[in-house]
């Protein structure tokens, strides 16, 4: 599967700012998915995903503020982020991963290019 990450941009803290991630190749719904971060100087961590079985997760720094969905139809999925802080600032990732074997970086075999995320103060 191909991931294409897009929507990243400049947005003021508080603010809103939905991503996409859009798969080609092979039918999304067969994959667990993800959504990861990569701030400057610092290692990529798991933002959120939704297992096989629709079963949500999200990281402590994100819940209650980032919704993560997914358009089968579409073959897409979003990352709906609200209230936005500085520290939010950081190049978005997709990722996908066929066996369901957790949350690890290593775990995800395909990703898509980031998109950067700046939220001013």
């Amino acid at each position: 599967v191909q991931l294409q990450a897009s929507g990243g941009g400049l947005v003021q803290a508080g603010g809103s700012l939905k991503l996409s991630c859009a798969a080609s190749g092979h039918a999304f719904r067969r994959y667990t998915t993800a959504w990861f971060r990569q701030a400057p100087g610092k290692e990529r961590e798991i933002v959120g995903a939704i297992s096989l079985s629709g079963v949500m997760y999200y990281a402590d720094s994100v819940k209650g503020r980032f919704t993560i969905s997914k358009d089968n139809a579409k073959n897409t999925m979003y990352l709906q982020m609200t209230n936005l802080k500085p520290e939010d600032t950081a190049v978005y990732y997709c990722a996908a991963q066929y066996n369901g074997n957790g949350y690890y970086v290593a775990s995800f075999g395909y990703w898509g290019q980031g998109t950067l995320v700046t939220v001013s103060s």
